[in-house]
């Protein structure tokens, strides 16, 4: 590791550009003990080498689609399946499905056609009972929608959050005891009536105990960013894990990626599908933004048409009128690459990405076929947890089962005890505050 300055000097860039890069995602800065930023030499030349290859024509790196290619002999229940990124990613690490619960009939359809032996159950899953499953799986994981969550009243249990689909989660671990839980959310949820959606739910979660056996759960949460795990996207989720206290009290996150994956290494070969195109008056505009640029590249007189009264207010609004850079990850995917607030452009073409592009940068394969409409696709894959970050998921609960050879400990590493909402091994701690990462 070397100073910005010295790695500056070295690469014969300004430290200008090492800053755009740190602020941009394309490289991660460290900083020591006084506070200074330090740079990988070896990740400041690869991207450097890679910049320079797209701009001599050179030919795309290939994007990992992680697989071990051998199952590892646990199963998993998947809650809110959506178009299957989750549930991939964690097939791809190893584990077999028990049972996977979408109420959407598009996803649900991608999923039975892509994986034909998985026990899809299309519909609610409130009418879905999982008392069968007790004591027989290994994972539970579910992305729950956030939308109705609320806060109310002192006792923060499930009478406070019932009819969310939280309290769906809560109760399939309930009905289950898995052996690790994970439950998965947008960073939002910090914040979320200010952490108190989030402390109820925690609470919620560590009071869960198996009346047969006496078991409990050790709870953990942290913001994890899919761009430091094989995803060209600077997606942040909020993942909350739960390991059975007969497994000890030990949980483990995936390690971040000493490297980014940029927008040229996911799609810079140009994939062909079908895609959003903008009308004939939004397109000329959109012409006029460069490369990585947005809103405030555009003449004044054409901002202020173009932005209407959103000119006058306050925020960056950066996502609007926004063209993505071939040299960084991808923004956050939202369910469409042409909405006003937040424009997913293409880098040098004048279109919004494409529905194959779109599942690339969220590391689906390109063989994961998604069922449906056009808007319908990109809602499933806008919706998905990245099928990389998933695989890492999936390591993580090896480790935590019992697995801690090199080979998985490669991609895990333990909770920091800041993140720790309560350990169900030793004494019991109260709820910390809400922390980011």
């Amino acid at each position: 590791m070397v100073p910005i300055s010295e790695a500056a000097k070295i690469l014969d860039v300004s430290i200008d550009t090492l800053r755009r890069w740190d602020k941009g995602g394309i490289i991660r800065a460290t900083r020591n003990s006084r506070g200074v930023r330090q740079f990988d030499i070896d990740e400041v030349r690869r991207i450097k080498d890679k910049q320079q290859s797209r701009k001599e024509g050179g030919v795309p790196p290939t994007i990992r689609f992680l697989s071990d290619g051998a199952k590892n002999g646990l199963n998993a229940i998947d809650l809110f399946a959506g178009g299957g990124g989750t549930a991939l990613g964690l097939s791809k690490a190893g584990f077999s499905h028990k049972l996977l619960s979408e109420i959407d009939p598009h996803a649900a359809e991608t999923l039975r056609s892509n994986k034909p032996h998985w026990n899809v159950v299309e519909g609610d899953v409130a009418e879905i009972d999982f008392k069968p499953f007790y004591g027989g799986i290994d994972l539970l994981e579910g992305g729950f929608p956030c939308q109705a969550f609320s806060y109310a009243g002192k006792s923060l249990g499930f009478a406070d959050i019932r009819g969310t689909l939280f309290f769906e989660f809560a109760r399939a671990v309930e009905e289950t005891m898995p052996k690790v839980f994970v439950g998965e959310n947008v960073r939002g949820l910090l914040r979320h009536d200010s952490g108190r959606t989030l402390e109820t739910m925690l609470k919620t979660l560590r009071e869960i105990k198996d009346p047969s056996t006496g078991h409990t759960y050790s709870v953990a949460y942290k913001v994890v960013k899919s761009q430091y795990h094989d995803v060209a996207q600077k997606r942040e989720r909020l993942l909350i894990i739960g390991v059975r206290s007969d497994m000890g009290d030990k949980i483990y996150f995936p390690k971040e990626r000493d490297y980014v994956v940029s927008m040229w290494e996911a799609i810079g070969d140009r994939p062909q599908s079908e895609g959003q195109e903008y009308p004939a008056a939004k397109k000329r505009v959109m012409e006029l933004v460069p490369e990585g640029g947005y809103w405030r590249d555009l003449p004044d007189e054409i901002q202020r048409e173009y932005m209407g009264r959103s000119y006058f207010l306050g925020g960056g609004k950066t996502g609007m009128a926004r063209r993505l850079s071939w040299d960084e990850p991808s923004l956050t995917l939202t369910t469409s690459p042409a909405q006003k607030q937040t424009e997913r452009c293409h880098p040098d073409e004048t279109r919004p990405l494409n529905v194959r592009e779109y599942a690339r940068i969220q590391s689906f394969p390109d063989d994961w076929k998604f069922s449906g409409p056009v808007a319908a696709q990109y809602k499933q894959i806008g919706n998905a947890v990245p099928v990389n970050l998933g695989y890492y998921v999936g390591k993580c609960v090896q480790a935590m089962i019992g697995d801690l050879s090199p080979e998985v400990l490669e991609f895990a590493e333990e909770a920091d005890e800041q993140y720790y909402a309560f350990r169900a091994i030793g004494v019991e701690q109260e709820l910390v505050s809400a922390v980011e990462n």
